[in-house]
């Protein structure tokens, strides 16, 4: 949708400065007329559904280590790899790669879970 007027819009103001009436009484003033919402559209009504189907990947990390190649070809099954982090420390919730939370790990029915303690403002722009 354009901002621009059409051609009704500015033939009908040039009559309502000629004429004189109403609020263009005074010489330069234009009428102005009541504003609008914007109509409902299928966008605005939708909301957040509109997100519903749109996929987005969700990273946990608990912590990291640096390692040697040589070591990392010693890891095998039972293989313990010590993290940089205490158990205590919060845990980081990346959104497609964007730190977005930090939370604490849980084990709900045999499963993690992450419980998310603190969401991190979006980054400003630069």
């Amino acid at each position: 949708m354009s901002d621009q007027p059409s051609q009704e819009e500015i033939d009908r103001l040039m009559k309502a400065l000629a004429a004189g009436s109403g609020a263009a009484s005074e010489p330069g003033r234009l009428p102005l007329e009541p504003l609008l919402p914007p109509p409902a559209g299928p966008a605005s009504e939708a909301g957040l559904e509109l997100l519903d189907d749109v996929n987005v990947c969700v990273r946990v990390e608990l912590g990291s280590a640096r390692l040697v190649v040589l070591d990392v070809l010693k890891l095998g099954p039972g293989s313990v790899v010590p993290l940089d982090t205490l158990t205590s420390e919060p845990v980081s919730v990346f959104v497609n790669d964007r730190l977005v939370a930090r939370g604490e790990v849980l084990v709900v029915d045999d499963n993690f879970a992450v419980r998310v303690t603190e969401v991190l403002p979006p980054p400003r722009p630069a």
